[in-house]
């Protein structure tokens, strides 16, 4: 099992959809969060991408110095970057971070926002380039180890003689992430990406799209790792956790809630469809109760009503959280990419209350990462060090 956080370079704060409350988004804050994630002992950061966000690449880069272990799982974009391009830049930010990039490969599913970025392919078209995207990017890094060049001709994409004089330190390149629901994903996700992320539904959806992508990654002789993208509200009692997720969304406007609904509905991606779907009975403030917004035991709808892509939560006390964090392991999850808000805060929460209690072997790999030693907790009467809680 791993668990990766999140930088959250399009804003935080402490209510959705509204600025109260908000935090300014500075390098400051980002450097504490990622700060905080490498030192708690988080195997990774999520930097997310699009028009609402910072440049995932630069913000990724400037904060190479201010960590030591933590990875960086940081997009492409098909049809915004050229595969010969992306392979360099890939491979510079491995060798110069220590080989600790993951790759994201985005298609994307805003067609105003690709639009705006010069994309004017339709959904097919997207995953057709992305595949050959994909092709070509793999294959100029892997030949990069032997110093061989690539001649490829396709429908979107062709290169004569790509060639990478500086390999990356990963071999044959650094691992790829990719997420999307519609056909043409899984069938992405089969033939080429090393793991397959899905947003957070119910497990037995879950189960569903895990089964598909592996029955078709079998066909080519291949297998693929999955992981799931998640915000997380845990705190010491179930009562706080629910009390705070209902707080999260307290300040939400019902106009701001159809205005989002409304640009949301516009896209063209299965995944925002699905997720809409979750929460399609609670648009008003009258139903935004947790019997309308709990979608399965402790898997909240409520951020989605505002925030696109990944819009469910998980909601309890640690040990609640930890045993369905364990539901979604035992469908074959083995990377949880969380969040919650505010960042810098519930990645210590997260850590402080559910690391205790995931699998032995990661417990294991957690122990004393960025630990200098010494008592845990404050010292008591200048003498003695504080007890460990007893069972």
């Amino acid at each position: 099992m791993q668990v990766f956080w999140f930088i959250p370079t399009h804003g935080d704060s402490r209510y959705l959809g509204t600025s109260e409350g908000a935090r300014a988004l500075s390098h400051d804050y980002v450097k504490q969060v990622a700060i905080a994630a490498d030192s708690l002992g988080y195997e990774g950061v999520l930097i997310p991408t699009g028009r609402s966000c910072e440049d995932p690449w630069v913000v990724a880069s400037s904060l190479i110095p201010v960590t030591q272990r933590l990875k960086f799982l940081v997009a492409v974009r098909p049809g915004l970057h050229q595969p010969s391009l992306a392979a360099r830049m890939a491979s510079t930010f491995d060798r110069l971070s220590g080989g600790r990039l993951l790759i994201n490969l985005v298609t994307g599913g805003d067609r105003a926002e690709l639009e705006g970025d010069g994309v004017f392919l339709d959904h097919g078209q997207r995953y057709e380039q992305s595949a050959e995207f994909l092709r070509i990017w793999r294959d100029i890094l892997a030949r990069s180890h032997e110093g061989q060049a690539l001649d490829y001709e396709g429908e979107h994409l062709s290169v004569k003689g790509a060639k990478l004089l500086f390999p990356p330190l990963q071999k044959p390149y650094p691992p790829v992430y990719f997420g999307g629901s519609s056909e043409a994903a899984h069938a992405l996700a089969a033939e080429q990406v090393d793991a397959y992320l899905t947003w957070g539904e119910p497990p037995a959806e879950v189960a569903r799209k895990i089964a598909d992508v592996r029955e078709r990654a079998a066909r080519h002789g291949r297998s693929v790792k999955f992981g799931i993208r998640l915000h997380v509200i845990v705190r010491e009692t179930e009562a706080e956790a629910w009390a705070d997720a209902e707080r999260l969304i307290s300040r939400l406007q019902d106009d701001t809630v159809i205005q989002a609904q409304a640009a949301f509905a516009r896209m063209d991606s299965e995944g925002q469809r699905r997720m809409a779907a979750l929460h399609a009975g609670a648009r008003d403030k009258a139903s935004r109760s947790r019997a309308d917004l709990e979608i399965s035991p402790n898997l909240w709808a409520g951020v989605g009503l505002v925030r696109g892509g990944a819009g469910t939560a998980l909601v309890g006390d640690a040990q609640t959280v930890a045993d369905r964090i364990q539901e979604y392991a035992d469908l074959g999850i083995d990377t949880f990419v969380l969040s919650g808000y505010p960042h810098l805060e519930e990645a210590y929460r997260f850590a402080e209350l559910v690391f205790p209690l995931l699998p032995l072997s990661l417990r294991d790999r957690l122990a004393g990462q960025g630990a200098a030693g010494g008592p845990l907790g404050e010292t008591v009467a200048n003498l003695y060090s504080p007890r460990a809680a007893q069972s």
